[in-house]
């Protein structure tokens, strides 16, 4: 079932590539935005993710943690962000269930792949409400990240 505006975001506790767990529960208190993505190194989702590097300040300046989500194991986001010099954590959902629980998961993607992080977004307001959801069917899009940041503007 998608994901909807005004609902309770589903809960989570996943390790991020430093092998820290880090649940939702944790920023109460503090919007964030959760950015799925299908693969590190691939050249889409680097785009994605450098491109929100270069741009932090505006999610820090809207109190917002952002967090990558892919299904990719812990050595491989520690390696990718190193290599990308991300600024924000990315967490490893390797058994699926948060891209699962989010709607964000192809059954069937590239080379037979399945089990895959549909790229998507949601902001998450400081209540645990999601107030922003978009998930994309092709991989090749990005997220409106324009609509991104004015979802982020009315929430302080």
């Amino acid at each position: 079932m998608a994901i909807q505006i005004g609902q309770q975001a589903p809960a989570f506790t996943l390790y991020d590539s430093e092998k820290n767990k880090v649940s939702l529960a944790d920023f109460k208190g503090k919007n964030v935005l959760l950015l799925f993505f299908p693969q590190a190194f691939t050249s889409v989702c680097t785009a994605e993710l450098c491109a929100t590097r270069d741009n932090i300040a505006a999610y820090n300046d809207a109190n917002a943690q952002v967090f990558g989500v892919s299904v990719d194991s812990i050595f491989t986001l520690n390696k990718f962000k190193a290599e990308q010099s991300l600024n924000f954590p990315l967490l490893s959902d390797f058994n699926k269930e948060v891209s699962t629980a989010y709607n964000s998961i192809y059954t069937d993607w590239i080379f037979d792949m399945k089990g895959v992080s549909k790229r998507s977004a949601f902001i998450i307001d400081k209540d645990g409400i999601i107030q922003y959801a978009e998930v994309l069917e092709s991989a090749g899009e990005q997220p409106n990240f324009a609509a991104i940041r004015q979802t982020l503007s009315t929430l302080n």
